[in-house]
């Protein structure tokens, strides 16, 4: 494995590894701050009114971060595979591949701009912390970029596997 392969590899590690984390998290800090929300509706002991704000922030990074590593591992249902399974030539189900995956970073590419756009766009502050709500959308455009790039890369992979010798047509 040369240099930059490794650099590549572990970079897809590092990446991945921080979306994991940050999706954990958000699912455990979620389970727990629901878990209090239901308990103190039965005693009412802290009022938890900043509830709401928190729980809108660490919902849209596990959704989003969530969606970009799936989207690096290549995770997403997908209703393709059997089409894909159908077709014994190797160079032609690279082609699909890449048609598929050109789709896809169609979709990844509107999904960043747009969010982007709504995350630059956004002036306002939660009410309780007064966080802007561009960190509460910021999620969405980093998870954009990931899928993005990690789509770019998908084709490039593909279109390598075409030209590939010993990928010909029998």
């Amino acid at each position: 494995m040369g240099k930059t392969t490794k650099a590549m590899v572990f970079a897809d590690r590092a990446i991945l590894l921080v979306l994991k984390v940050v999706t954990i998290v958000s699912f455990v800090l979620l389970t727990v701050l629901i878990t209090a929300n239901v308990v103190v509706r039965f005693f009412p002991v802290v009022s938890l009114h900043w509830f709401d704000e928190i729980i809108e922030l660490l919902y849209a990074y596990l959704v989003f971060f969530g969606a970009a590593a799936l989207w690096i591992l290549r995770g997403h249902i997908s209703v393709g595979d059997w089409i894909e399974k159908s077709i014994s030539r190797p160079r032609l189900r690279h082609l699909y591949r890449m048609i598929i995956e050109f789709l896809v970073l169609l979709f990844a590419v509107v999904f960043f701009y747009y969010s982007l756009r709504l995350t630059i766009l956004a002036l306002d502050v939660t009410n309780v912390f007064a966080i802007p709500k561009r960190v509460l959308y910021s999620c969405m455009p980093l998870a954009g970029a990931i899928m993005v790039i990690y789509s770019i890369r998908n084709i490039v992979v593909e279109v390598i596997r075409i030209g590939k010798p010993g990928e010909g047509d029998a």
